[in-house]
C-alpha cells in the first residue's frame, strides 16, 4: 500500500539535497557555495490507526498532523473488568 494520508492526500515527494561549503557573508565570507546536489525523498508521517467514520471502526493511514489537530475520531477505548466472571 502507498504512504498516502486518507485525509490530507499528502504523499512522499521528490526534492534534493543541497551540500554547502563556506561562510556566509553576514558573518564576513565571501558566501556559501553549493557543492553538490543529491536526490531525496520526503515522506510524511503517516500513522495507521482506527477511526470512526459513519459509525463503523475503520483503519486508515493518516498524517501525524491531522491526529494532533483532532480532525480525526478515535473509537472509545474498552475497559475489560478483571474478576468480573469469576
Amino acid at each position: 500500500m502507498p504512504r498516502v494520508c486518507a485525509i490530507s492526500g499528502k504523499r512522499t515527494t521528490k526534492g534534493r539535497q543541497y551540500s554547502r561549503r563556506g561562510l556566509a557573508k553576514a558573518k564576513g565570507g565571501v558566501g556559501k557555495k553549493i557543492t553538490g546536489k543529491s536526490a531525496r525523498t520526503f515522506k510524511p508521517n503517516i500513522q495507521k490507526i482506527r477511526v470512526v467514520v459513519n459509525g463503523r471502526v475503520v483503519r486508515m493511514k493518516v498524517a501525524a498532523k491531522f491526529i494532533r489537530r483532532g480532525m480525526i475520531e478515535k473509537p472509545p477505548i474498552k475497559r475489560r473488568r478483571h474478576g468480573a466472571d469469576a
